[in-house]
């Protein structure tokens, strides 16, 4: 009895240690809805983020904020796992000495991704949210001059 006992427990271990490797990965799988190229045109400019996967743990993506022939904005984005943490991490040019700033995974649905940062001056909250397979909208959010404030972009998935 001692034995079925052991061996029933030692399998259990086995299980639970092969699921708990596969949500590490579940994490950064739950947001591949973001990759590909996609577009905001406005008569402000137009918005673009090209998001590719680079390995099984990270994908990347560039974000350009264009009007007329000038860049008025640009990213680099990295969406990394780590253990069970995903973060994103974003450096735009010419702000914080062009180093990341990350942001942690607070809430994972199917069709949506929030990412928090409270100490950040300005944004402390970026989401995305799936709309269909070829729409999205991105969103930061949070305290800017000590007032709550916020811009969303939809986006279209471009071939």
């Amino acid at each position: 009895m001692f034995q079925k006992t052991t061996l029933i427990l030692l399998l259990l271990a086995i299980v639970s240690c092969k699921n708990s490797d596969s949500n590490k990965i579940e994490k950064i799988k739950a947001a591949s809805w973001l990759l590909g190229n996609w577009e905001n045109k406005s008569a402000d400019g137009n918005l673009t983020e090209n998001w590719e996967k680079v390995n099984d743990s990270t994908f990347q993506a560039q974000s350009y904020y264009i009007k007329e022939k000038d860049t008025l904005h640009f990213e680099s984005i990295t969406l990394q796992q780590k253990g069970e943490d995903l973060t994103y991490n974003a450096a735009v040019k010419g702000q914080n000495d062009d180093k990341p700033v990350s942001f942690k995974l607070t809430t994972a649905t199917e069709k949506q991704l929030v990412f928090e940062n409270p100490k950040h001056d300005y944004p402390q909250k970026i989401s995305y949210t799936q709309i269909t397979p070829d729409s999205l909208v991105a969103k930061i959010s949070g305290i800017q001059q000590g007032k709550p404030s916020s811009e969303q972009f939809s986006m279209k998935k471009i071939k």
